[in-house]
């Protein structure tokens, strides 16, 4: 696979995510507190919830339903109950559209919470 255009990168607000769905890929994608886009799958590891329904704040994405927060630039959860990272997709801005490329993963996708 190779980079998707998804949108335009000032159509995400600073502080949320949306959902977008690449080949049957759910991706969350979310923008943090400092502006920077980021790529997360859209499932939390923990209860199959949709993680871009949930809350940006500041480096982590919370998934509403349980409360566990993921890192957004590794996917590695910060909190139980999820304790399994969600995958990190490579993401490219050019020009200001906003690309994904899902067959590459960002991040160490072993790392768990102790």
């Amino acid at each position: 696979m190779s980079d998707v255009f998804v949108c335009k990168a000032d159509e995400i607000p600073e502080g949320q995510a949306v959902k977008v769905t690449i080949d049957d890929v759910p991706v969350a994608l979310a923008k943090d507190s400092a502006g920077n886009l980021h790529a997360l799958g859209d499932v939390c590891s923990h209860g199959e919830i949709s993680l871009s329904e949930g809350f940006v704040e500041d480096d982590t994405l919370e998934c509403w339903a349980h409360g566990s927060k993921f890192e957004l630039t590794t996917g590695k959860p910060q909190n139980f109950p999820a304790f399994e990272p969600v995958p990190v997709y490579k993401l490219t801005i050019t020009d200001g559209d906003v690309y994904i490329d899902t067959s590459v993963l960002v991040g160490d996708l072993t790392e768990t919470t102790e």
